[in-house]
């Protein structure tokens, strides 16, 4: 393709102006430079020969006089074709103040850490060792006891351990509750918790157990960069990964430390909040966020789910 920046010359009089209007109008008229350069790498990509001249009054794409109707042809199809690319950005989304319900989970966590260091005693059974009954125990959770799935993500080694999880996962969780309502997030980050549980422990020999809500913590994470890389597709260009490389980055500096950490289950809380990301992101996307009533029927199934885990728990106590 040939570039000039001399004037329209009689040199030049079999080559004819495009119009800038090629689908409504044969009138010639200047064009903005970006448009011109556009236009002539359609024309080359379709090998029509053109030239970008540049007169008094702005840029002129040129072509043949035998290949103009030609060339009004193809630019007319590209502008047709791409008349609504890239898309509108998505529209902000009104950010719905769900700090409240994060805080009473929280809340829950940490007195029922407070209650796993008491010798509770139920009507009917021995005294209740919550560690033993509800950890992720590989080789009891591939026996059957997939409860311990979700039990686990309710213990904490310690208080170290609790207030880590606490204040990474509640800061995750609001700006997850402020995009698509509490419900919807809650539920999402306990099934990316249960679903890397239960990978993480078929994937371990028997003796491996574990305990902690950093499974759900990562869970979240990948939760919020699949979902900005959904809402965002059509506008991230040659930035989509960014997203989902800011969750690794969180995952190796905030996953892998400690002597006693469990990489696995971080690594596949993340994976599996990926995929629950982005298919709630499409969801969304397309339905709208759930109401009141669904986020309300979310939360509820979501904490209907652990306490029923624990009830199984307890009664397959010996």
């Amino acid at each position: 393709m040939e570039f000039e920046t001399s004037p329209i010359t009689p040199r030049e009089e079999l080559w004819l102006p495009v119009s800038p209007h090629p689908g409504h109008s044969r009138n010639p008229g200047a064009l903005e430079g970006g448009t011109a350069h556009l236009w002539a790498l359609v024309l080359e990509a379709r090998y029509v020969p053109c030239r970008i001249v540049q007169g008094d009054d702005g840029w002129h794409l040129v072509v043949p006089a035998s290949a103009y109707d030609r060339a009004l042809d193809e630019l007319r199809l590209f502008e047709e074709e791409n008349r609504n690319w890239p898309p509108p950005a998505p529209l902000v989304r009104t950010m719905n103040g769900n700090a409240l319900t994060t805080l009473s989970v929280l809340i829950l966590l940490s007195t029922f850490h407070n209650l796993t260091q008491l010798d509770v005693i139920l009507p009917g059974y021995p005294p209740v060792d919550w560690f033993t009954l509800g950890s992720a125990d590989a080789e009891k959770m591939v026996d059957g006891q997939w409860w311990r799935a979700a039990t686990a993500l309710t213990l904490h080694a310690n208080v170290q351990h609790l207030l880590s999880n606490l204040a990474i996962g509640g800061v995750l969780a609001i700006l997850l509750c402020r995009e698509i309502g509490s419900g919807l997030a809650w539920s999402l980050i306990l099934g990316s918790g249960i679903l890397g549980n239960l990978v993480n422990a078929s994937l371990h020999t028997s003796n491996h157990i574990s305990v902690g809500a950093s499974t759900a913590v990562f869970g979240a994470i990948g939760i919020l960069a699949s979902s900005s890389v959904v809402r965002h597709r059509h506008h991230l260009q040659r930035r989509w990964p960014l997203p989902v490389a800011a969750g690794l980055a969180l995952l190796a500096v905030l996953g892998t430390a400690g002597e006693h950490t469990d990489l696995g289950a971080h690594l596949f809380g993340f994976l599996w909040g990926i995929v629950l990301g982005a298919v709630a992101e499409h969801l969304v996307g397309r339905f709208g966020r759930p109401g009141p009533a669904l986020n309300g029927l979310l939360a509820i199934a979501s904490a209907a789910g652990v306490v029923f885990s624990w009830w199984l728990a307890v009664a397959s106590a010996p």
